[in-house]
């Protein structure tokens, strides 16, 4: 198994650990293929850690390669390897397995069991230095009700919505499906907790809610419904500065969906590039983002996000000239631990303000560096 030696390093050692129990395994694979190999190995001695879709964590290779998106092919972590695991005691820092500590964890999950808040709890109890956010901004940022709460609560607009479970539809599926239809058709039926599109269905008419609601159950036990908006799909990185000042937020860019799909599901992020165009910086009056970018931040600071996030929104450019900027921007989601494969949008948001995808990778890593341990 080709990995890093355990000697001291003048250099910081990174674990990158990737792949994982949910759906979005494969996903995770890519984005660490991307990451993997835009490290510098001069400045960072690096650990490649996979996690299986059975949950066991091994050493890997570190050749990227293996990982990459190729011939619509979705990669997976090999089950054979060295296991290893992280030391719960405060003072070691040790990768057990590979016999010597690390500094910091760039956690590339997506998802439950990962992206939600877990891993990074196992994090802290081992006041183990990681990039992201922490246990409550990404257990929140992944349930789509509960961040709809939060943002909410603290005056930020969210369009129409409702959330039940499994046992609820159950129970009373005519009352559920009468309060659904008065959102207005379409609207998306989601996996409350679920990410990359899975398990989303758009739906037209009631008679299409039976099987949108046992899809997303199939995923998450709960289940989001929301109403169908008008306006552009937007979005904005949001990166802690290295100084400690405001977040920085890069140009907005623009998901339009021009062929083969109803809207941008996981085919169409990943498999059928052909029928989505993805533009960066997205062309917006300057009014526009500049209120784009602004509420980008104040969404970062609501959930109580570190490290970065995107943030998803829909803009109507004609309702918020109208409304002199008051209205025509309605948040989608946060998202704590974005897509990082060289073609996904965070990073290419990013490229276009000015930050290539090393350098941005370099940036997270020295924010995780400096991060303090303990309460914050």
């Amino acid at each position: 198994m080709s990995t890093q030696p355990p000697h001291p390093s003048p250099r910081p050692r990174v674990a990158v650990v990737f792949g994982g129990r949910s759906s979005e395994h494969a996903i995770s694979c890519v984005t660490a293929a991307g990451v993997l190999a835009a490290l510098d190995r001069e400045a960072y001695d690096v650990v490649p850690v996979g996690i299986t879709t059975s949950g066991r964590w091994v050493l890997v290779d570190d050749d990227p390669s293996q990982f990459a998106l190729t011939d619509g092919k979705l990669p997976e972590v090999p089950a054979a390897g060295p296991s290893v695991a992280l030391s719960q005691d405060v003072d070691s820092k040790e990768l057990q397995g590979f016999g010597a500590p690390v500094d910091v964890v760039l956690p590339l999950l997506h998802g439950p069991f990962g992206e939600d808040g877990t891993l990074q709890g196992l994090f802290e109890l081992s006041d183990t230095r990681y990039v992201g956010s922490g246990v409550l901004a990404s257990a929140a940022g992944m349930d789509k009700q509960v961040m709809k709460l939060l943002l909410a609560g603290q005056g930020l607009p969210v369009g129409p919505w409702i959330s039940f479970r499994a046992k609820q539809w159950d129970a009373d599926r005519d009352g559920l499906t009468a309060r659904i239809a008065e959102l207005g058709f379409p609207v998306f039926v989601k996996p409350a907790r679920a990410g990359s599109s899975i398990g989303i269905t758009r739906v037209t008419s009631v008679e299409g809610l039976e099987a949108a609601v046992a899809e997303a159950v199939s995923h998450d036990p709960k289940v989001v419904v929301e109403a169908g908006l008008s306006g552009r799909e937007i979005e904005c990185g949001v990166l802690e500065a290295l100084d400690g000042s405001a977040p920085l937020t890069s140009l907005p860019g623009e998901i339009e969906v021009v062929g083969g799909h109803e809207f941008y599901d996981f085919e169409a992020k990943y498999l059928d590039s052909d029928n989505v165009k993805l533009s960066c910086p997205a062309d917006l009056p300057e009014d526009v983002t500049a209120a784009v970018r602004a509420m980008a931040v104040r969404v970062f600071e609501a959930m109580g996000a570190e490290g970065l996030a995107r943030v998803d929104l829909f803009v109507d450019v004609a309702a918020f000239q109208a409304s002199a900027g008051a209205q025509g921007i309605v948040v989608n989601e946060i998202n704590t631990m974005p897509g990082f494969t060289p073609f996904s949008m965070y990073p290419r948001m990013w490229a276009a303000t000015g930050v290539e995808y090393p350098e941005l990778v370099d940036h997270l890593i020295q924010l995780a560096l400096h991060r303090p341990t303990g309460l914050r």
